[in-house]
């Protein structure tokens, strides 16, 4: 009993199963979990930044939108020279602003006329829409990266599975041995790449699915803005002519 206990207390300590698996992986399962962790990492990043980008986007339209209710006349902020960068619903409206501002001055420094024609308010329509299809870009750049991500990890991950279990077969074979002993590290090990291209893909998907959402609802709500900017414009503006 004594030599039994000297000899369970002498064995190794079992390697970690995980370090174990990644430890009998191939040299190309390896470089392909190498840059699943590194595609990993940048989904991780694109997804943090987009979804600072939108909350903040949201907050200074929120801000912006009550401040634009309160004016009586709908040059009145650009009148007051306010800024509120980063903000998309005041590019929208920075944009029509200058526009009509320009069309409604004849020469720099004249004053206002009145009112503008119906070709020049049709002007000022184009460009407001020109500006919210680029914030709908801002707002939408980067997300290609997690399409990737979503898409590309699990075939990533299944390319390294089966190269694996391909190896592994070879090597059965030409040891010309079938034991499970000598399959099972390979194949396990080779799995793992399926399982980091899952990993990949998951919060991915997830991630994408909620930025997505949220682009449409902004998108929404800067032509809903628009539309209202530009029947202000009309309704103070625009010549019965």
């Amino acid at each position: 009993m004594n030599a039994s206990c000297f000899a369970v207390a002498g064995s190794p300590p079992k390697q970690a199963e995980l370090l174990y698996i990644l430890d009998q992986a191939t040299p190309e399962a390896k470089i392909i979990i190498i840059f699943l962790m590194f595609f990993s990492i940048m989904a991780w990043s694109v997804m943090a930044y987009k979804a600072f980008q939108m909350r903040r986007a949201k907050q200074l339209n929120k801000y912006f939108t009550a401040e634009f209710k309160t004016q009586k006349t709908v040059l009145d902020l650009f009148d007051r020279r306010i800024q509120a960068e980063g903000c998309p619903l005041f590019a929208v409206y920075q944009a029509g602003s200058v526009e009509l501002d320009t069309r409604l001055k004849s020469a720099a420094g004249e004053a206002r006329k009145r009112h503008v024609s119906i070709k020049s308010m049709e002007h000022v329509k184009r460009l407001m829409e020109n500006t919210v299809a680029q914030e709908a870009l801002k707002l939408e750049s980067g997300l290609i990266i997690l399409a990737i991500a979503v898409s590309g990890g699990p075939f990533l991950g299944l390319l390294g599975t089966v190269w694996g279990v391909m190896s592994t077969f070879g090597r059965v074979a030409q040891a010309q041995s079938a034991s499970l002993v000598e399959m099972a590290p390979g194949v396990s090990a080779a799995l793992i790449t399926t399982v980091a291209g899952l990993l990949v893909a998951i919060p991915s998907m997830f991630g994408y699915n909620w930025l997505v959402h949220n682009l449409r609802v902004l998108t929404v709500e800067l032509d809903n803005f628009a539309q209202e900017i530009v029947s202000k414009m009309e309704t103070e503006y625009l010549s019965d002519e």
